[in-house]
């Protein structure tokens, strides 16, 4: 009896113990917070988002575009200390990411991804993204766009289901880096992506936000209340 009980409480221990399977970060703001899954598909979005979370650099930063049906944006470092009214969107950090792209990662409703300059290499801004909001497609409409802004490209069986089902910006896929997926609270970005905005697409109320990352017995809470279902590995 002793033997199985000692094996019981080694399984307790180690189920305590064990390292979460991905890294999750929560993105609050006064429009609500979500937490995003980040993808382990993509470790140099995923190392450098992470870094600069627990660095506290995103505290403070705005949603400074935003568009309904198509995506928010944040992570401009000017934004921290912009003026009503001024133009956002060309901040950096003096650097970029390579691009990871991953055909089994795509646009569908509340992934996180990278924006971008038009550099060639197609490689990532250091510090923006965007979370997609999108809309709901149908075959007519994704052949359509699959012609004229996807050069042909077939869009798996598979992600087709979910642009019909639940919505994406498809267009997107492999000409930007997708590296994690909202599990929690995406009611925040249909509240943001629905504010009211300058002509620039910049909200004329400022949204801030605190980026953290969760500790990781709440991240094993999370995987276990998700069953891993939203896990893309």
């Amino acid at each position: 009896m002793k033997k199985y009980l000692t094996l019981a409480l080694m399984l307790v221990i180690s189920s305590i113990m064990a390292k979460p399977k991905h890294d999750y970060v929560r993105i609050k703001t006064n429009k609500g917070e979500c937490i995003i899954m980040l993808y382990n598909q993509t470790p140099k979005h995923h190392d450098n988002f992470l870094k600069l979370a627990k660095e506290g650099f995103y505290n403070g930063t705005l949603f400074h575009r935003v568009i309904q049906e198509f995506m928010i944006q944040g992570g401009d470092p000017n934004s921290k200390t912009a003026k009503q009214g001024q133009q956002l969107g060309e901040g950096d950090l003096g650097y970029r990411v390579d691009a990871e792209f991953r055909d089994s990662l795509f646009h569908k409703k509340g992934v996180l991804a990278a924006a971008r300059d038009n550099n060639a290499e197609k490689a990532s801004s250091a510090s923006q993204f965007y979370i997609v909001q999108g809309k709901k497609w149908t075959d007519e409409t994704l052949d359509e766009i699959r012609k004229k802004r996807m050069e042909n490209r077939v869009i798996p069986e598979s992600q087709r289901k979910v642009y019909k089902e639940i919505g994406g910006t498809p267009h997107l896929d492999q000409n930007y880096t997708v590296y994690g997926e909202v599990v929690k609270g995406i009611e925040m970005v249909d509240t943001i992506a629905a504010v009211k905005k300058s002509p620039t697409d910049r909200p004329l109320e400022d949204i801030s936000m605190e980026v953290s990352l969760l500790k990781k017995g709440e991240a094993r809470k999370m995987e276990k209340k998700l069953g891993l279902k939203n896990n893309t590995l």
